[in-house]
């Protein structure tokens, strides 16, 4: 599975796999009448999102910026940044450049925040649409449905093109919760929506979307989600058991450096030469450990150091001799793509690409 001139440890992608999970999703939302928007913070590569937008994708979903600046540049004419921004000079000249290039919609979730941006832009606030956040029950950003009203006249009053509401369903990512997260975010997104177009705004976007809620069936009120982890599948998919082991796309080749048998009360374990710098260490309280692997379902990543990880073994499996390479699922597979320059892109166990992860480091 790890083509032998691979050096670990490294990032792979699994191409069959990934085209797969990508026009899954697009067949699903096609089905549902529903644009797909994707979050491509997830991956920050090029060549997936000229893939997702090959598939049928409307546009495409930003963290920031940068993140807008890299796809832009690429050719991409549709980009939302989903995030409320807080817009001061330098924002404001890098954010007209964009939308001289492309479609540019960004997100507001106060009336202040609305107002520095229309001061900012001046007479170019026209040209950027907004989407006012809604907090659906996640409690990061957004404000609550019945009080978009007073945010989006602000964003009118500043000459800002209010176009619609948003939301992330980010309480999706816990056990037992994607269903009701789906059924929080929508009833959230309609009554918002509800709100807006009774207070005189044409609400022509209603946007929301995770990867834990995208694919739950059933009547929606937005008109577009914005789905990201999807296209690789990583540990906490697995676990809130929103993908399959087959599913998951990306994993990162590692090398067994330390084995140790259960001697004087220390547990069967392995250490692999894959740490932090490449699996990220975002661990959820759920979570059962820092990673999986996909040949011993049973094993678990259960701590890391900045270069090494260490694997606590099943008593079902012989310990893997001094050399062995593994292959380890990433927690949380977004951390994993901004940790590396490059990734390697194999299909049927033989390299066929290398791929830049162009955006990575566009924190702003």
């Amino acid at each position: 599975m790890i083509p032998a001139e691979v050096i670990t440890p490294a990032v792979l992608i699994d191409v069959d796999v990934l085209d797969r999970n990508i026009e899954r999703m697009a067949s699903s939302m096609r089905g549902r009448g529903l644009g797909l928007r994707p979050h491509v913070k997830t991956h920050k590569t090029l060549e997936i999102a000229r893939k997702q937008l090959a598939a049928g994708a409307v546009g495409i979903t930003v963290a920031t910026i940068g993140e807008a600046e890299v796809f832009a540049a690429d050719g991409v004419t549709d980009i939302f940044i989903a995030y409320p921004l807080w817009v001061e000079a330098s924002h404001a000249e890098r954010l007209r450049a964009l939308a001289a290039q492309c479609r540019l919609a960004v997100g507001v979730d106060s009336a202040e925040s609305a107002t520095a941006m229309g001061r900012q832009l001046g007479t170019d606030a026209g040209s950027i649409e907004v989407l006012i956040e809604v907090d659906s029950g996640h409690h990061r950003s957004g404000v609550l449905p019945d009080e978009v009203v007073d945010v989006a006249r602000a964003a009118a009053s500043a000459g800002l093109n209010v176009a619609g509401v948003f939301t992330f369903p980010g309480h999706s990512y816990k056990p037992g919760m994607p269903a009701g997260a789906a059924s929080n975010e929508n009833e959230s997104l309609g009554t918002a929506a509800e709100v807006l177009n009774q207070a005189g705004f044409d609400v022509k976007t209603i946007s929301g979307g995770s990867t834990p809620t995208a694919l739950i069936s059933g009547e929606s009120a937005a008109t577009e989600l914005r789905p990201g982890v999807y296209v690789f599948g990583d540990a906490q998919q697995l676990e809130l058991e929103r993908c399959s082991w087959d599913d998951v796309a990306l994993t990162v080749a590692a090398t067994v450096v330390s084995r140790h048998e259960a001697r004087g009360g220390n547990v069967r374990r392995i250490v692999v030469d894959a740490g932090s710098k490449i699996l990220g260490s975002d661990r959820p309280d759920w979570a059962t450990g820092y990673g999986r692997l996909p040949e011993y379902p049973e094993a678990r990543v259960s701590a890391l150091s900045e270069h090494h990880a260490t694997v606590v073994w099943p008593d079902s499996s012989e310990l893997p001799p001094l050399g062995t390479r593994l292959r380890v699922i990433p927690n949380h597979v977004c951390l994993t793509m901004n940790l590396v320059d490059e990734v390697t892109v194999v299909r049927a166990g033989a390299v066929v690409e290398h791929w830049t992860v162009a955006a990575r480091g566009r924190n702003n």
